[in-house]
């Protein structure tokens, strides 16, 4: 890219401005396309921003369906079908989780392209620097756009809960649950997702036996499925004496957060509700009281337990919510079989069946056995950075694989 006259530009800057905005990039190019796309399929121009590019997206036809669906829930006798009303509710959730996104990152782009023409007339460094980073995120932006194409499953665009549990091999596999709690936690943040930790099981010397993370964000669970099945790590141990190598595993199981719009029928009747003292790092942090709470399912024998909150009323409350969204998606995984359009999740989840490796030493390597992607910054994935994971699971079951 030509530096403006009386502005200089670094060889990074040059590149970003140059792939998002000049003539020929890949922003104008991709823009260029939704514009075709959106006027072969008839839509109407986008208030604030020239040719709608959405059509890519099917944005126009989402907003459309939103607009008839929000007009239905004001007839007076709308929730006379509670179970027919709250389909619809679903719905209108899932199409404002396209729109409003949509429209918001129409307008950066918008905003972005007007302070661009001015910059082209009156130079300015500091605006030139933030412009930059502007288009950094909006390129992320796309892309998790791009992505959220392949999720087409109707529970995709709900929060995720993470359940992780370390496998057998003592503290390594405990530390190593504890890394992946921890790769989840800064994935969240680099989404910019909401977290929140529902419950935790300290290890006996280092590390966690298990944790329950909860992600909110919209499409946590679409992205974060891919995540279900065990994971292989390959180090030499810190903790070993001898300096030998081990490998450990952890696995990793993900649910969609049931909200109150799901009704989830639980008798009380075919609960078991047990208390006990919560486990701790021990000294001043041991609980004297009997605030943990486990919750066990007879008829199904699934069992939730929180100890998080110093609260048993707390615990409880959480261990219930963990309960219905395991049910839930218990019912959910019968409904597909049913369908044929997945495998037995035991397959996934079975230790000696894992989907990933992490190799620290002698080499490093992160290999997805399902799609055999192969990333040698071990250090960067597990700092947070598994999308291209993800995006090629995803990839691969659009393309007709079985992605589960």
């Amino acid at each position: 890219m030509t530096p403006r006259p009386g502005i200089f530009l670094t060889a990074r800057q040059q590149s970003s401005r140059a792939a998002l905005y000049c003539r020929g990039g890949p922003l104008l190019r991709r823009t260029s396309a939704w514009q075709k796309a959106s006027a072969g399929s008839g839509s109407d121009n986008t208030a604030g921003v020239s040719p709608s590019w959405g059509g890519i997206f099917d944005v126009e036809s989402k907003r459309a369906e939103l607009t008839r669906l929000e007009s239905k829930m004001g007839d007076a006798d709308f929730w006379n079908e509670q179970q027919r009303a709250q389909a619809v509710v679903q719905e209108v959730k899932a199409l404002r989780n396209w729109v409003e996104p949509y429209d918001a990152l129409a307008g950066k782009i918008a905003a972005s392209a007007e302070l661009d023409e001015l910059l082209e007339m009156e130079p300015d460094d500091e605006m030139s620097r933030e412009l930059d980073q502007d288009t950094d995120t909006i390129e992320e932006q796309l892309e998790t756009f791009r992505l959220r194409t392949l999720l087409q499953e109707p529970d995709d665009f709900r929060d995720a809960q993470v359940e992780i549990s370390a496998g057998a091999g003592g503290t390594e596999a405990q530390d190593w649950a504890q890394m992946l709690m921890r790769m989840y936690e800064r994935w969240a943040q680099r989404k910019g997702y909401g977290l929140e930790v529902l419950d935790v099981s300290e290890g006996e010397e280092a590390g966690i036996k298990g944790a329950v993370l909860e992600i909110h964000g919209m499409y946590a669970f679409g992205f974060l499925k891919a995540e279900s099945g065990v994971h292989r790590l390959v180090r030499i141990s810190p903790f070993d004496s001898q300096a030998r190598r081990h490998t450990s595993f952890a696995s990793v199981f993900v649910y969609p957060v049931v909200d109150d719009t799901i009704n989830i029928e639980i008798r009380d009747e075919d609960l078991r509700i047990d208390v006990y003292r919560a486990s701790g790092a021990g000294g001043q942090h041991v609980n004297k009281t009997s605030s943990a709470v486990r919750i066990t399912h007879i008829p199904t024998g699934v069992v939730a337990a929180s100890q998080s909150e110093r609260s048993q009323h707390k615990n409880k409350a959480t261990a219930m919510k963990m309960l219905k969204n395991r049910l839930y998606n218990i019912e959910l995984q019968k409904q597909l079989e049913k369908k044929a359009e997945i495998d037995s999740a035991k397959s996934d989840v079975s230790f000696g069946s894992q989907i990933r490796s992490y190799v620290f030493q002698p080499y490093t390597m992160v290999n997805d056995h399902r799609t055999e992607l192969k990333i040698p910054d071990v250090q960067k994935v597990m700092d947070g950075a598994i999308d291209p994971f993800i995006e090629a699971w995803l990839t691969r079951g659009s393309n007709g694989k079985d992605a589960s």
